[in-house]
Order: C-alpha cells, then sequence, then structure tokens
C-alpha cells in the first residue's frame, strides 16, 4: 500500500531559547491509502499540534513531513510548503462556517478560491452534499441547521475538491452523547464508502476505537504505543496504554514469584495467578485488571478474592457493583452485574491472563 501521509521525527517547540517548551518530540507516524489513523492521548499530550504541524498551521523545529510523495516541510533544508498549498482537508472542532453563507456557498468556497468554473462548481457541491445527505439543505445557513448537519457541511466543504488526505481535529466533540454516537457510525461508513485517508484526533477512546484502523496513542509528546484498536485494548504494551484505553481496577499487590509471562501475587493475604506485562519478582508490581473481565460469585471460585458488597448502581444495561475490604484494607473493586445483587459477601473472580502486572 501507498503511503499518502508520512512524518519522520518531527521535534516542535512553543517558545524559544531556554523558555521553549517541547511538544512533539521525535515523532513519526504513516498513513496509507484507504486507512484512518485516529491520534489519541489526554490533553496536552501533542496530538492536535501534530495534526496542525500536517496542516502547515504550526512550524516544527526538526524532521520531515511528506504528504504522498510531496515533500511539505524539511527542516534540515528549512523548507516548509505553505498550508494552502498542501491540498488537505480540514474539519475543524468549531466547524467554522460562514454564517452569513447558505450551506452551498460554504461548501464551494474552496473551489472558488481555486478558480474553478461555475458549472464544474455546481457539479461539485452538488455531488458531495448528496453523499452526505444534504443535498435539500444547500439553500439554507448554518444558522437553520441541527449541530449534526452543520458538522457534516464541516465535512463536505473539506472534502470537496478530494484532498489525499482529509484532518479531523475532535470532529464529534460539538454534538451531545446520542448524537455523538449516530455521527460516530456515519463518518466511518462516509470514510469507508470513499475510500478516504483521514488522520483524527480525538481524546475519547471509544470514539478512536470505533472509527480507526489504527490508533496513535501520544503520551507526553512521544508516541506511547500505536497498533490496532483490538490489540491495543487487549495486548496493552505500557501501564499508560492498559489505564488510557479501558475502565480498569488497580489493585494493591506484591509479585511473589514470576516464570515468565506468570506470575504469582500476593493481595491481602490471598494467592493469585496473574500475567506479566513489564514486572519482575520480588517488590510491589502495579495490578490491574479491566471491570468488565470482573467475575462475580456468590461461592467459592478459582483465583478469586473475597469482599463484601458496598453498593450497586444501576447504568440502564447493566449494574456496576462496588466492593470494598474492611478493616482499613485498601482492596477495592468494581465489577458488572446484569442484575442488583443482595448485600453480602461475594468472591471475585479475577482470571489469570486478564489480570495484568506491570
Amino acid at each position: 500500500m501507498t503511503n499518502e501521509l508520512t512524518v519522520n521525527e518531527l521535534h516542535l517547540d512553543y517558545g524559544s531559547g531556554a523558555s521553549a517548551n517541547p511538544i512533539l518530540k521525535g515523532v513519526s507516524m504513516h498513513l496509507q491509502k484507504g486507512e484512518v489513523v485516529a491520534l489519541l492521548g489526554p490533553s496536552g499530550s501533542g496530538k492536535t499540534t501534530l495534526l496542525r504541524a500536517v496542516a502547515g498551521l504550526e512550524s516544527p523545529k526538526a524532521g520531515a513531513i511528506n504528504i504522498g510523495d510531496r515533500n511539505v516541510f524539511d527542516g534540515a533544508k528549512g523548507f516548509e510548503m505553505p498550508a494552502e498549498q498542501r491540498n488537505l482537508g480540514l474539519v475543524f472542532q468549531s466547524y467554522a462556517l460562514w454564517p452569513h453563507k447558505t450551506v452551498f456557498e460554504n461548501v464551494a468556497y474552496g473551489l472558488k478560491l481555486r478558480k474553478l468554473g461555475a458549472s464544474e462548481i455546481k457539479d461539485k457541491v452538488s455531488d458531495v452534499l448528496k453523499n452526505l445527505g444534504l443535498g435539500h439543505l444547500g439553500e439554507r445557513y448554518p444558522h437553520q441547521l441541527s449541530g449534526g448537519q452543520q458538522q457534516r457541511v464541516a465535512i463536505a466543504r473539506a472534502l470537496v475538491y478530494n484532498p489525499p488526505v482529509i484532518l479531523l481535529d475532535e470532529p464529534l466533540s460539538n454534538l451531545d452523547a446520542k448524537l455523538r454516537e449516530e455521527a460516530r457510525a456515519f463518518l466511518r461508513e462516509l470514510i469507508v464508502r470513499l475510500g478516504l485517508s483521514a488522520l483524527m484526533v480525538t481524546h475519547d477512546q471509544a470514539e478512536a476505537m470505533a472509527i480507526s484502523d489504527r490508533i496513535l496513542l501520544l503520551n507526553n509528546g512521544k508516541i506511547e504505543q500505536q497498533g490496532t484498536p483490538q490489540s491495543m485494548y487487549e495486548t496493552p504494551d505500557t501501564l499508560f496504554t492498559a489505564e488510557f484505553m479501558g475502565s480498569n481496577n488497580r489493585l494493591p499487590a506484591r509479585v511473589v514469584q514470576r516464570d515468565g509471562s506468570q506470575v504469582q501475587l500476593d493481595i491481602n493475604g490471598t494467592r493469585l495467578q496473574a500475567t506479566a506485562r513489564g514486572a519482575s519478582a520480588g517488590g510491589e508490581g502495579i495490578t490491574i485488571i479491566r471491570v468488565e473481565e470482573v467475575r462475580v460469585s456468590a461461592t467459592p471460585a478459582d483465583n478469586a478474592i473475597e469482599l463484601p458488597l458496598l453498593t450497586c448502581m444501576y447504568l440502564g444495561d447493566r449494574f456496576e457493583c462496588l466492593f470494598k475490604g474492611e478493616g482499613g484494607t485498601e482492596i477495592s473493586l468494581r465489577a458488572y452485574s446484569k442484575y442488583r445483587l443482595e448485600p453480602g459477601r461475594y468472591w471475585l473472580q479475577l482470571p489469570a491472563d486478564k489480570l495484568w502486572v506491570f
């Protein structure tokens, strides 16, 4: 497959001299034709800065950026192509629609700047509006549209001149929760149907997993881990990845013994089997398990801790139950249940392959 976008060893600072604040610290990535890559990470990790550097809206200090076979930034040669020449589709968090222009005029704006003829503009705009289910809204103004429709107009404007790469900066964050889920499915379907290559910034791990083919998790200006959504969730390489990609229980545990990836733990006097993901024998070791992997049993079970139920919270499709040790013990565990549990003590089974030690 051909790379539509390649970033090599990109460094970017804010400020200069002794007060320079490094934001990107040697980031390398590629985006293949027809692929969706999500830039995921906490606030301040550098994901939006990376997207803006690709777009030409930020000036890196060193490294290189290529779009297809065109070099658009080369730190060693001191070359930087202006943003408007990069021919990228941009969708901002705020949508940035012209309030005084109709939907048609908003989408056509970039084509007019490119000096296309009126009939060609009409055909291209009509085609992209139809593709996004906006064909009947061409004469409306942004304030006459719902949030979801405004978002689709912003996407239409980015797609109308058929750019090689579309850049999306938190494209769904302005929508309410229900609309976000619908927009997520629509956006993924659209990207696949049109064979787009897209780079999307998000801080929402569910959104990143739903839409992307590959996730780049940024942490403090560097790529912590990258891979398919499934591999990132099910086989995290680091504690940061494991904790960022899911809802977890963290347990105070002591590593008693290690044999390869098999670890024996002591958790408050109970011996449990676990799987090492970077732990060494002896010492504390940080132990986590995803909330959905904890199995609740009313009778004694293998590889389990016995704890009293503190409370159950109704979440609609399930209950989230909290168990907490008595007598000053630090242990608390969350687990899901289909039913509200009766007060009492339960055995919380922690499957060895899902109980991870870092």
